[in-house]
């Protein structure tokens, strides 16, 4: 929108402002860290199920270490998200990354000692990278006007396609550079986390300023006092936005994670080498967010609803060609990996705006946070269970299962009614 006065807020949010000239130095500072962060989020994905089986001796706790750093993730995301309540985005997210920092350095000591109790534990503070990969999305729609909410989620998801496709086909190059160190070939992915979060702390730390979310907070609160009460809409928002929001993203990463997480256990034991697992991983990365743009503004110009539900049946195709590929097939395996990260993509950015929508700004952070929590707890779950059924029948069983499970999301999406924001698109 344009002009020297903005238009009385529609009933898609508290009050609809023009977007400040902050918003896009915000967005480029958070593009550089989401670029660094996409290599460290990278490496769990690809090597960590792998080396859990080489260190337990085991496939059916390969997917362990997802189940670990997503837990972590999901007490990070609380952590984050009060962090940031308080303080701001800014000291939220670089105090994320430094964590998930130490929780890589951490994995490659394990890794070099052999000591599966400290793997255990470095796994989960290196999910702490993970939460604050997700929570970055938020800081971009802090300051976003109501038409452009799923478009300012997208800019930010889209930054980690470049780190997230480089970060997998890296693993051979890293895994050299950790034996000529002494260090165990599959530990050197996390050596590339180990850096790659640390200095998106940087800049996150030095870079992010103004912070959004407290921009967004001192711009309501001269609104309240400065504007007529006509300009103001005080949402009666029930909790069911919230909830919607939370399970289309809780359903979509329990069926992203645990398919993803044993498609490199699935492909070493139909004899395929890492690096091909790394470039199906690279691109499924690549499919979970750089589609991003065009999930955005579908979600700002057709709703949130069509989205999610769209999200769930993407799912659903992807579980099947995974479950029917021949084991011998890398490329019917990397279209259904290309197609779960796709659907992935669709959930999480209608569900983020879903949320969005409905939080106002004064307990956004906190509450974002929270539901973060619970789609971190079950994407551990999903990935803590992928390795028992696959190890109970098998890996196309997994997958199916998932698919199936997806379809969910479509009657909880039907039945609560999630309407598009009443605003102007720009």
């Amino acid at each position: 929108m344009t002009g020297t006065s903005a238009p009385p807020p529609r009933s898609g949010d508290l009050v609809d402002l023009t977007e400040p000239v902050e918003q896009r130095h915000i967005l480029r500072v958070l593009i550089a860290a989401q670029v660094l962060s996409g290599a460290g989020l990278a490496a769990g994905i690809t090597v960590g199920a792998l080396l859990a089986q080489d260190m337990l001796g085991t496939t059916g706790l390969s997917g362990l270490p997802s189940a670990l750093f997503t837990i972590g993730s999901a007490a990070a995301a609380a952590w984050i998200g009060r962090l940031s309540q308080r303080w701001g985005r800014r000291v939220g997210l670089a105090s994320g990354y430094a964590v998930g920092a130490l929780g890589s350095a951490g994995v490659v000591m394990a890794a070099t000692l052999g000591s599966v109790a400290l793997l255990y534990v470095s796994l989960f503070v290196y999910g702490a990278g993970t939460a604050t990969n997700l929570q970055a999305r938020y800081a971009g729609a802090d300051l976003a006007a109501p038409a452009r909410r799923g478009r300012a989620v997208s800019t930010v998801l889209v930054a980690t396609t470049l780190g997230g496709v480089l970060g997998p086909n890296l693993v051979s190059p890293t895994g050299s550079l950790a034996v000529s160190w002494g260090i165990p070939p599959l530990a050197g992915p996390f050596l590339l986390a180990s850096a790659a979060y640390a200095i998106a702390a940087v800049v996150l730390g030095t870079a992010l300023r103004p912070d959004p979310l407290l921009l967004a907070r001192d711009r309501e609160n001269v609104v309240r006092t400065t504007v007529a009460s006509g300009f103001l809409r005080v949402r009666e928002r029930a909790q069911r936005g919230v909830v919607v929001g939370a399970l289309v993203m809780i359903l979509t990463q329990i069926v992203m994670v645990a398919v993803m997480t044993m498609a490199p256990v699935h492909m070493a034991a139909h004899g395929h080498g890492v690096a091909a697992a790394g470039v199906v991983i690279a691109v499924h990365v690549a499919a979970m967010y750089l589609p991003s743009p065009v999930s955005g503004w579908l979600v700002d110009r057709h709703g949130r609803a069509v989205v999610a539900v769209s999200s769930g049946l993407t799912l659903l195709v992807a579980g099947l060609l995974a479950a029917f590929a021949p084991g011998d097939s890398v490329v019917l395996l990397t279209a259904a990996l290309a197609l779960l990260g796709l659907g992935w993509n669709l959930g999480l950015i209608s569900g983020t705006a879903i949320i969005t929508d409905t939080v106002s700004v004064e307990s956004r952070a906190a509450t974002q946070g929270l539901v973060d929590v619970g789609i971190a707890v079950a994407g551990a779950g999903g990935g803590l269970v992928s390795g028992l059924v696959v190890a109970a029948s098998s890996y196309p069983v997994l997958a199916l299962t998932g698919g199936i499970l997806a379809l969910a999301i479509i009657p909880i999406v039907a039945i609560t009614s999630v309407r598009q924001p009443d605003v102007e698109a720009e």
